[in-house]
């Protein structure tokens, strides 16, 4: 067994079922279409996004808000599941917050202009369905606890100054949760996090306050 973004998976990935389809098919299949009026907002991510239901299940079960986050994933992965488990949900706004597994090489080796260019992808994918997308900056990591050495601290800084330029290049909101979560080792501040890299309640709050007001000002522009 190996640890990815702290959660204990089998070191083989399942060559069948690589992007994981199967985690979120039945829930998907239960999901019924927006009611008149609602607002759905799909949350695509790894961990830090699958994490945050069982933190504080109400910010999701009090919202119309769909959580589609999966430990250990990179962009690819999301890419490849981003139909099933977005555009088919019809929601008005999807969150995407992704990059940092492809930088600790969870499913191998990738370049930030790759990472940059899957995000990018999902995006264009969310506009051609009407989809308003809001791209997150990747969370500040000073070291990967399970994958230690690969200089985090450095490349996420990098990848996010690219991720805010497409942003605006796309016309699409961009929403730092870096710049208000970083210390001054460009690690996360340590009262947001438990591990270097996962979320703790606080850190949740924080998360929390600035995505509420992304999605607010995404629905004005709908």
């Amino acid at each position: 067994m190996i640890s990815f973004l702290g959660l204990s998976v089998t070191s083989k990935i399942n060559a069948q079922d690589w992007p994981n389809l199967e985690k979120y098919k039945m829930a998907n299949a239960e999901l019924e279409a927006p009611a008149d009026g609602e607002n759905r907002v799909v949350f695509m991510g790894n961990s830090i996004t699958e994490m945050w239901i069982g933190t504080h299940p109400e910010f999701f079960s009090e919202n119309p808000y769909v959580n589609r986050g999966i430990g250990g994933q990179t962009t690819p992965q999301m890419l490849l599941r981003f139909r099933q488990d977005v555009i088919d949900l019809n929601p008005k706004v999807v969150v995407i917050l992704a990059g940092t597994n492809d930088i600790a090489g969870n499913t191998g080796p990738m370049t930030l202009e790759q990472i940059h260019d899957n995000i990018l992808s999902m995006v264009e994918l969310a506009k051609a369905n009407g989809i308003k997308p809001i791209v997150c900056s990747v969370l500040p990591a000073y070291d990967y606890p399970w994958r230690p050495g690969l200089n985090p601290n450095i490349k996420i800084p990098k990848l996010n100054t690219l991720l805010k330029d497409m942003a605006k290049a796309q016309d699409v909101i961009y929403l730092d949760y870096f710049s208000k979560m970083v210390d001054d080792r460009n690690g996360m501040q340590s009262k947001l996090t438990t591990d270097e890299v996962h979320v703790t309640k606080a850190g949740y709050d924080v998360m929390e306050k600035m995505v509420t007001e992304a999605i607010r000002k995404a629905l004005e522009n709908m």
